[in-house]
């Protein structure tokens, strides 16, 4: 999950985080999206989904789902439940690579997947995934034209945009007024100046790319960088920043930053978005921040996306048509942060949660940030080598 020139250090109080309020909306939640996408729903439910409600009731069935952690809301899941009489099984990632990992040894009878679009070019290239139907789905002009025709899938044969997040560095706020320390650049986790003040207070992602996407914009370089020079100079300067970190943790830094293990976080703008409602749910005393660095930052588009070894595509068509349902998408921003890229979603996504320049960046910030492309097999086996000497040292 890239960036631009800078977000500025923006609090993200608790009334910015729907999250805090969810026993409160639960009820309500729920039932407008039911009226989203269920039988007899608005004009805005997917044509043909109350026959295939009755086909997955009538069989019993089971939807297999793949996705990140933190991803999906559980009034979401138990409201798509609901509307296709189903039982929705999950399993998590904290990384497109573990995803990947665990498709190449072997796992099998995943229905959807919601990997970014680096990801999604692999698993194209691997042959792994069913081509769309398009008549099966309702919804895609909805997209934000900016969503639609990545390089990573040209006409979106085999994907559906889901969500996005940006990047960036989540922090104490307090602690990083206190130390006089700058929130506006990869040189907090990268510099051993400000690492010393706060050493062993900081995680990474415990991910390759992203983590040398940042080394590598730190020092002015592309996030996609294959320069076999260029990748030694950021692992050089991943060695020097090692030493002062807590650890590489792209799965639990959301819950050390709420309780105050740690103070900075390199991680995703939706979990920075979790983090600060957690902590002001739990009345900490201190406020969780997010800022987008000015070297730049990654954005990861994440896509739903159907595994040939999937044994109920129908079932995948019915969510991917309930999240494009505008309410339901809105959902996805109000409950947990994500960007939204759905447009028609947008008036339904509360006040604050557009307002908040972490999830939704200005368009000349949006501009700025980077997707990851996938690699070739050749600077695959060396970022390989790099990231291996990174851990072991």
């Amino acid at each position: 999950m890239a960036e631009r020139a800078r977000t500025g250090g923006a609090t993200l109080p608790a009334q910015r985080c729907a999250r805090t309020r969810l026993a409160a909306i639960a009820a309500c939640a729920f039932a407008v999206l039911l009226a989203g996408c269920g039988p007899g729903g608005d004009a805005d439910k997917a044509p043909g989904e109350g026959a295939e409600a009755k086909s997955s009731k009538a069989s019993g069935s089971e939807l297999h789902l793949y996705n990140w952690n933190n991803y999906l809301a559980e009034d979401m899941a138990k409201a798509f439940e609901a509307s296709c009489r189903c039982k929705l099984v999950q399993d998590y990632y904290s990384d497109n690579e573990e995803l990947l990992a665990k498709l190449a040894a072997g796992a099998t009878g995943y229905d959807l997947l919601v990997p970014t679009g680096n990801a999604v070019q692999t698993l194209i290239a691997q042959g792994a995934l069913r081509e769309l139907d398009r008549s099966k789905i309702a919804g895609l002009d909805h997209i934000k034209p900016e969503f639609l025709d990545n390089a990573f899938d040209p006409g979106n044969r085999y994907s559906v945009p889901y969500a996005y997040s940006v990047t960036l560095i989540g922090y104490n706020a307090g602690k990083m007024k206190e130390l006089s320390l700058p929130t506006d650049t990869w040189a907090l986790i990268f510099e051993p100046r400000y690492l010393e003040k706060i050493r062993g207070k900081v995680t990474v992602l415990d991910s390759q790319r992203e983590l040398f996407a940042a080394a590598l914009m730190y020092l002015g370089y592309r996030a996609n960088e294959s320069d076999e020079a260029k990748l030694k100079e950021a692992r050089d300067l991943i060695l020097r920043a090692k030493p002062y970190w807590a650890a590489f943790n792209a799965s639990s830094y959301i819950k050390e930053l709420t309780i105050g293990n740690i103070w900075v976080a390199h991680g995703y703008s939706n979990d920075m978005f979790q983090a600060a409602a957690d902590a002001e749910k739990a009345k900490r005393p201190f406020t969780i921040a997010s800022s987008t660095p000015k070297e730049g930052a990654v954005l990861a588009v994440d896509n739903m996306v159907m595994h040939k070894t999937g044994p109920r595509p129908d079932l995948a068509y019915q969510f991917i048509n309930f999240m494009l349902v505008p309410k339901n998408g809105a959902e996805l921003s109000n409950m947990i942060g994500s960007g939204n890229v759905n447009a028609k979603s947008m008036e339904f996504v509360d006040q604050a949660v557009r307002d908040n320049r972490a999830v939704f960046p200005p368009p000349a910030e949006f501009a700025k940030l980077q997707q990851l492309t996938d690699f070739g097999r050749r600077e695959r086996r060396l970022l390989n080598r790099l990231w291996t000497e990174i851990k072991v040292r």
